[in-house]
């Protein structure tokens, strides 16, 4: 018989307690690929609501040239 391996369920990071501000770009940082595009939700293993958390502070970094629109 086969065996099965279950994948473990990601724990949102937000949820377990660690925040992300725009102004920490070293945080803000995790959260963009080496093109500059925000990463997706299944990458990030962040939950919907604090993936469009994320994107909304990635956004306000961009705007406020902390980290570069494009690399």
């Amino acid at each position: 018989m086969a065996e099965f391996h279950r994948k473990r369920k990601r724990i949102c990071q937000m949820c377990a307690g660690k925040s992300v501000d725009y102004k920490d770009v070293m945080i803000v940082s995790k959260y963009i690929n080496e093109k500059g595009k925000i990463v997706p939700r299944r990458a990030s293993g962040a939950c919907a609501k604090h993936q469009r958390y994320i994107a909304m502070q990635v956004k306000r970094a961009r705007f406020m040239a902390l980290i570069p629109f494009v690399k």
